[in-house]
């Protein structure tokens, strides 16, 4: 199905043709018609039943509104202009909502990337657009629009991990962003065939689920602390780096091997250790020509 253009008239214009074609058939029936000429009798019950047809057909179009009009279950077309019209007589006229829709999906629980339950939900914002496949492609479009919202959610929570400690990776918490726009992409392909624009989609909600919760928050912990000591260690090994080389080019003093291991352990244990030092005068000979 594809949306058209239904045939429909300015309706204030159509009521003063039917007031008009009344006033033809009551002239031809009771006032021009003298001598009761069958003809002219005919000639005015005719226009009185079209006149009463087309008065049927009148119908109203609010904003943010349309009418999908049917004669006989034959898709006519669409009206989507404000305001009073007519028609084509005998048809039935559908209301459809054109106005911005928010959908609210029910919390889900999936496995992202890592097999790691999480809670996820998301708000989709939607309007209809084509009111044919709205109305005759899918049987019930609101119902369509969430359970293909649901399907798309879980499908792309498991396409990416909850969260790493790699600023590279694309995750579910730390690219929200990203996550939704790819939502609503897929999103979109899937309410095509309902004649649905998504317009914007958020995730509201996500975390990892109840029963794992705590160890989960443990194993972040843990790898925020080994991110942690992992950039100390790194640092630390510059900044000893930097001292020797200080040391030995800024006052002519070369180490033995011996000396700069002694060296190095130390300033290393200064730098990583999280507790004061207590610092230890050694009055050998430190340098060796």
């Amino acid at each position: 199905m594809k949306e058209k253009k239904a045939f429909h008239i300015n309706g204030y214009l159509g009521l003063v043709g039917l007031i008009v074609l009344f006033g033809i058939g009551i002239w031809a029936v009771f006032i021009g018609n003298e001598s009761r000429s069958f003809g002219l009798i005919f000639l005015g019950i005719v226009l009185w039943i079209v006149g009463v047809l087309f008065l049927s057909s009148l119908t109203i179009v609010g904003p943010n509104r349309a009418k999908a009009v049917l004669f006989f279950g034959k898709y006519l077309g669409t009206i989507k202009e404000n305001g009073l019209f007519i028609t084509t007589p005998l048809t039935r006229k559908i209301p459809v909502s054109l106005k911005v829709r928010n959908f609210n999906s029910s919390l889900l629980k999936v496995n992202d990337s890592d097999g790691n339950p999480v809670e996820i939900s998301a708000v989709v914002v939607f309007r209809v657009v084509d009111t044919a496949k709205a109305l005759f492609d899918v049987d019930y479009y609101l119902d369509f629009v969430e359970i293909q919202s649901e399907t798309a959610i879980r499908h792309i929570a498991t396409q990416y991990p909850y969260d790493t400690f790699n600023d590279d990776d694309l995750t579910l918490r730390g690219n929200t962003t990203e996550v939704s726009e790819e939502l609503a992409t897929e999103l979109q392909e899937r309410l095509a065939m309902a004649g649905v624009e998504v317009i914007e989609t958020r995730l509201n909600h996500l975390a990892y689920a109840t029963e794992i919760a705590n160890a989960m928050l443990q194993r972040q912990q843990a790898k925020a602390i080994l991110s942690a000591r992992q950039t100390i260690v790194e640092g630390a090994v510059t900044m000893t780096q930097m001292a020797l080389e200080q040391i030995e080019n800024g006052q002519n003093i070369h180490f033995t091997d011996d000396r700069k291991v002694q060296l190095i352990n130390n300033l290393l244990v200064s730098i990583i250790t999280d507790k004061g030092t207590q610092p230890v005068i050694n009055t050998g000979d430190l340098s060796e020509k």
